[in-house]
């Protein structure tokens, strides 16, 4: 076996690697080489006033490439590093997948915003949580806040841990970080906008399809979640209930979930670029929006990745994928 297949060991190193360290800022990250080569490939192929079928072929050559690229590149450098030293392997392994999940990451921003809150900076939780959400955040109050804080902790749950994890479990660091270039095209291209409503719509579809599973297995695993950190069984009834509410086809699971296990609402009116936006209301507000439920959305997502990752190492281990 080599760390191209998926194992416990690797699996292990990986979520001590994020623990550990995190994404170090002077560190290199893979997205920001997938981010560097989809924006020399727009401005290599995309053009003012093209016609439709242009922009939606380009943007699809865009897509393949990158993808095609991220897969293959990692498969190449993890073929040739076990040609010096299987640890070698291993360890380039390990840390590749460590990139493709976020927990701490995750974790680390919410926290900070939780803390300003806690000291009453309002203005400060308003810029932290500007760097984790894609809306207008000048204008938000504290419980504004804290609904964005606990919306992209439940869609990154699955965004930027489980759903990387799933692609490991079923092909290896090469799948996981193709993933990661998908997840990185919707990010930078998958945009309702002028420039991006045909050139972009490549990039969002297959965003779409590939996270169709594992936002509905995060959506499982945080009911599974909330009902052992003693949440109670609303997050199953809310998921089920609400989901479909949300605009995404993938992002309702997460969400009604955690909005479930958490007994409060998510969605209302959000603004993009000072415009308007009104998302569907998810939960029931059995509770106002507090900064504790910062920390407890954390602690969902910290143990659902705990959860999935037993699950699926229990998988690789009876297969005998140990290392």
């Amino acid at each position: 076996m080599t760390a191209l297949e998926p194992s416990v060991l690797l699996l292990v190193l990986a979520l001590l690697l994020d623990l550990a360290v995190g994404d170090p800022p002077w560190l290199l990250h893979p997205t920001q080489v997938m981010g560097a080569g989809i924006s020399a490939l727009e401005k290599l192929l995309w053009r003012p006033n093209a016609s439709q079928g242009y922009l939606l072929v380009t943007g699809g050559v865009v897509v393949v490439g990158i993808v095609g690229a991220s897969w293959a590149i990692t498969w190449g450098l993890l073929a040739a590093a076990g040609r010096i030293n299987y640890w070698v392997e291993v360890l380039l392994a390990a840390w590749l997948l460590a990139t493709t999940i976020a927990p701490r990451g995750l974790a680390t921003a919410a926290a900070g915003v939780a803390r300003s809150l806690a000291a009453g900076d309002l203005l400060q939780a308003r810029r932290q949580v500007g760097y984790i959400v894609g809306r207008d955040t000048a204008g938000l109050s504290a419980g504004e806040v804290v609904r964005a804080t606990v919306e992209t902790v439940a869609e990154n749950t699955s965004d930027g841990v489980i759903a990387p994890l799933f692609y490991f479990f079923l092909g290896g660091v090469p799948l996981a970080m193709a993933y990661r270039a998908v997840n990185t095209l919707d990010s930078m291209l998958g945009y309702k906008n002028d420039r991006y409503l045909f050139f972009g719509r490549a990039a969002a579809r297959l965003d779409d399809v590939a996270n169709y599973l594992p936002a509905r297995l995060t959506g499982i695993a945080l009911c599974v979640a909330a009902a052992l950190l003693g949440y109670g069984r609303r997050a199953w009834t809310i998921m089920r209930r609400d989901a479909r509410r949300h605009p995404s086809p993938n992002s309702g699971f997460p969400e009604a979930a955690v909005a479930g296990a958490l007994g409060v609402q998510l969605g209302g009116l959000n603004y993009y670029q000072g415009r308007p936006s009104r998302r569907p209301l998810i939960g029931e507000a059995r509770q106002a929006l507090r900064k504790e439920h910062i920390s407890q959305a954390v602690c969902l997502m910290a143990a659902t990745t705990l959860l999935v990752s037993l699950v699926g190492g229990l998988i690789l281990g009876l297969k005998g994928n140990w290392y």
